[in-house]
């Protein structure tokens, strides 16, 4: 009669095998969710409306300067618009739809001017639909014309610790 296995003996893998169990131990690990930043509201899109208000002071009456618009939040969900679909009159407030993906408070605008025009908006306004409640509003200020041809705005989003002394929450240019 054979003796039964030993304890030891029983959890032996073979060389061969050691690659495929280490695979699999490391699956849940690779497959779960990074906890650095939450997905964006869970993955689900939201249209925000995007409120522009051109300075009285801007060059022309009726700019015809291309206006693109990128926004979002300090986890980097970020909606935007590669041209706003009208030309931006001087003294008035515009209103525009843009989609993207839901995020977590807006806390970055950045706008880009392209033409001859010198365009200037006094502010841009920007409703987060509410996910659970009211909608949130960023207003982010500005007054001079926007640089040609270069994206300009503002981040107000938290930065790291390490981070903090370069967050001026003035304006700045996006690179």
């Amino acid at each position: 009669m054979a003796a039964p296995p030993s304890p030891s003996a029983a959890a032996a893998v073979s060389p061969r095998s050691l690659p495929a169990l280490l695979l699999l131990a490391a699956l849940p690990l690779l497959l779960a969710p990074s906890s650095s930043a939450p997905a964006a509201a869970g993955g689900r899109a939201c249209t925000y409306t995007l409120r522009v208000k051109t300075s009285c002071a801007s060059p022309a009456a009726r700019a015809s300067d291309a206006v693109s618009v990128a926004f979002g939040d300090a986890y980097r969900n970020e909606a935007h618009a590669a041209r706003l679909p009208a030309a931006l009159a001087r003294c008035a407030t515009d209103t525009f739809r843009v989609p993207g993906p839901c995020g977590y408070g807006v806390c970055y605008l950045y706008l880009r001017r392209d033409g001859r025009d010198g365009w200037a908006p006094e502010w841009v306004q920007v409703l987060q639909p509410g996910l659970q409640g009211p909608s949130a509003t960023a207003t982010f200020y500005f007054g001079d014309p926007l640089p040609d041809r270069v994206w300009y705005g503002h981040d107000r989003c938290p930065k790291a610790a390490g981070d903090a002394a370069s967050n001026t929450g003035s304006d700045s240019f996006r690179g």
